[in-house]
C-alpha cells in the first residue's frame, strides 16, 4: 500500500495538478483552485497566482480556525468551500475546482449532466447535479456546494464551474477531466435533439460496479 504523501510532496503535487489543468484545457489564467488534507489542517492554492508561476512552497496551510502562517500568501478566495468539503468528507483528502469550458457552459445554463452515459457515474451518482448560485468566496457558496455534493464526487456550480472531491489529488484530477468530457458529450447531444438516457435501474447497476472498478491500492 502506498505511503501517505509528506507535506512537501503534497505541496509539489498541488502545483503539478494546477499546471496539468492548464495544459489540458481544464482551466485558464488564475481561475480554479486545489486543496489537500494535511493532518488537521489543509493546504490550498494561493489567490491570483498563474499556474506557470506556482511552486510547492507557495501553497497555503490553513488551520481549522482559518488562520494561516505569518508571511504566507493569501489563500484562494474559495478556501472556505474547500475547508467545509474536507470537514464533511472524512473519506476524501483532495478537492479540485475549475472552470472547464463545457462544464461551465452547463453550469451557466443551470443544466445538470443526466444519465446519458455510464461514465457519468464517476461523479458518484446517476447524474452530476448543479449547486445553487452564490457569490464566489462566500460562506453561502461553500454551504451550497457541500449540500449538493452530499456523498458524491462531483457537482457543477451554477454560473461558475465544476467541483470534485476525491481520496487523493490524482483521483480528483482524473474525475475532473472525465466530468468535463461528459459535459462536452452532453452539450453535443443537445445540438441533435438531446440524449437517450439510461434508466435508473441501469445506473444503479453501474454505480455498484464502479465501487469495485480499477485498482484499489
Amino acid at each position: 500500500m502506498a505511503q501517505p504523501m509528506t507535506e512537501d510532496q503534497l505541496r509539489a503535487r498541488m502545483a503539478e495538478v494546477m499546471k496539468a489543468m492548464e495544459a489540458r484545457g481544464l482551466n485558464r489564467g488564475t481561475s480554479g483552485n486545489v486543496s489537500a488534507r494535511c493532518g488537521e489542517a489543509m493546504l490550498v492554492t494561493p489567490s491570483g497566482v498563474p499556474p506557470e508561476r506556482l511552486s510547492g512552497d507557495q501553497m497555503v496551510l490553513v488551520q481549522p480556525d482559518g488562520s494561516t502562517p505569518e508571511g504566507a500568501l493569501r489563500p484562494s478566495s474559495e478556501w472556505r468551500m474547500h475547508q467545509q468539503i474536507l470537514n464533511r468528507r472524512p473519506d476524501a483528502n483532495a478537492v479540485v475546482h475549475c472552470h472547464s469550458r463545457h462544464a461551465t457552459i452547463l453550469a451557466c445554463a443551470g443544466r445538470e449532466i443526466p444519465s446519458m452515459h455510464y461514465m457519468v457515474a464517476v461523479g458518484g451518482g446517476a447524474s452530476v447535479p448543479v449547486a445553487p448560485y452564490a457569490t464566489f468566496g462566500s460562506v453561502e457558496l461553500a454551504e451550497a456546494v457541500v449540500e449538493t455534493l452530499d456523498g458524491r464526487a462531483a457537482a457543477l456550480m451554477a454560473n461558475h464551474g465544476q467541483i470534485v472531491v476525491a481520496r487523493n489529488l490524482d483521483s480528483a484530477l482524473a474525475i475532473t477531466e472525465e466530468i468535463e468530457e461528459q459535459a462536452a458529450v452532453y452539450w453535443g447531444t443537445l445540438a441533435i435533439g438531446g440524449p437517450k438516457l439510461l434508466s435508473g435501474d441501469e445506473m444503479d447497476v453501474i454505480l455498484q460496479r464502479f465501487r469495485s472498478y480499477g485498482q484499489k491500492s
